[in-house]
C-alpha cells in the first residue's frame, strides 16, 4: 500500500510580507485594496477602503462620540499621535482602543492580502497617524487571513454575495431569527451591499459578510448568479487613511490567543 501523501505547508498568502517581517522592516505594503503598516517586522496598523474606518469601529459601532473623533485628529493627527491623545485625555479606554485597532488590523487585513489586490509595493519609513497601540505578527495575522478565507467558503460558497445588494428573503415558518441577523436585516433595503451596511452598522466588513452569507444559507437573503460590477473607490487623503469595526467577544478571543502564542 503506498504511503499517503503528506500535505505541505500552506502557501503563503503575501510572499512580500513575509519577507519583510523576517527583515524586522519599517514602513508601508502598499496593494490595491489595502495597506499594512509594520514596524520592525511587525504589524502595526491596517487599512482598506473596503472596510470601515477605525473612526466607525468607535463612533458608530461604539461609545465614542464623533466630536470626540474629529478632536483627537485635529489635535494630534499631524503627530501621528491620535491613539495616544484618545486615551490620555480620558475620551476612550485603552481597552476599548485595543480591542476596535485589533479589529480593523485583521478586518483591513483579510481585503488587503486577498488575491485579487494586484502588486505589492512597500514604502520604507511610512507611518500611520493613529500612532502606537498593539503590534500583532505578520505570521499571525497571515494565518487569520486564510482561516477567514476558508471559513467564507465553508459556511456558502457564493463570493458574489460579498459585492451584490444584500436582498432579504422571508423566514420560514417557526425559523429562528438572531438579534444581531435582525438588525442586519432591518438595514438591507436591497440596494445596500455588505460593505455598506459594515458602514452603516459599525461593524468589521468581514464579519458583514460572515453574516450575509449565513443568512443566504439560511435562506434568509437571496444568492446571486451573476457577476457584480466592480465599484468605484474614492482615494483618501495621502497621510489620513480609513480603519474599521469589532465583535467584541470574537476580538478578546483573538487577542488573547494572540498573547498566548507570543
Amino acid at each position: 500500500m503506498n504511503a499517503p501523501a503528506l500535505a505541505g505547508p500552506p502557501a503563503e498568502v503575501s510572499p512580500l510580507l513575509t519577507r519583510l517581517a523576517a527583515e524586522r522592516a519599517t514602513g508601508a505594503l502598499l496593494r490595491d485594496r489595502g495597506t499594512l503598516f509594520l514596524e520592525d517586522g511587525r504589524i502595526v496598523h491596517a487599512e482598506s477602503p473596503a472596510t470601515p474606518g477605525l473612526d466607525v469601529l468607535l463612533t458608530t459601532g461604539g461609545g465614542l462620540a464623533p466630536e470626540r473623533w474629529r478632536e483627537a485628529v485635529d489635535q494630534a493627527g499631524a503627530r501621528r499621535q491620535v491613539a495616544r491623545f484618545l486615551v490620555d485625555s480620558g475620551r476612550l479606554a485603552g481597552g476599548e482602543l485595543e480591542i476596535c485597532h485589533l479589529a480593523a488590523i485583521f478586518d483591513a487585513a483579510f481585503f488587503a492580502l486577498s488575491p485579487g489586490s494586484g502588486p505589492s509595493r512597500f514604502r520604507r519609513g511610512a507611518t500611520h497617524w493613529i500612532g502606537s497601540v498593539r503590534s500583532v505578527p505578520a505570521a499571525a495575522v497571515e494565518r487569520e487571513t486564510r482561516r477567514r478565507r476558508e471559513l467564507l467558503d465553508a459556511v456558502w460558497p457564493y463570493p458574489l454575495l460579498d459585492r451584490a445588494p444584500v436582498v432579504p428573503r422571508a423566514a420560514a415558518p417557526g425559523q429562528t431569527v438572531t438579534a444581531r441577523q435582525r438588525l442586519l436585516l432591518a438595514q438591507a433595503d436591497g440596494g445596500r451591499t455588505p460593505a455598506d451596511l459594515a458602514w452603516v452598522l459599525g461593524r468589521p466588513a468581514f464579519h458583514t459578510l460572515l453574516d450575509v452569507r449565513r443568512l443566504a444559507a439560511a435562506g434568509l437573503v437571496e444568492t446571486p448568479h451573476a457577476p457584480v460590477p466592480a465599484a468605484d473607490e474614492t482615494p483618501l487623503p495621502d497621510w489620513m487613511t480609513q480603519t474599521q469595526s469589532p465583535d467584541v467577544a470574537l476580538l478578546r478571543r483573538l487577542r488573547d490567543a494572540l498573547e498566548a502564542s507570543l
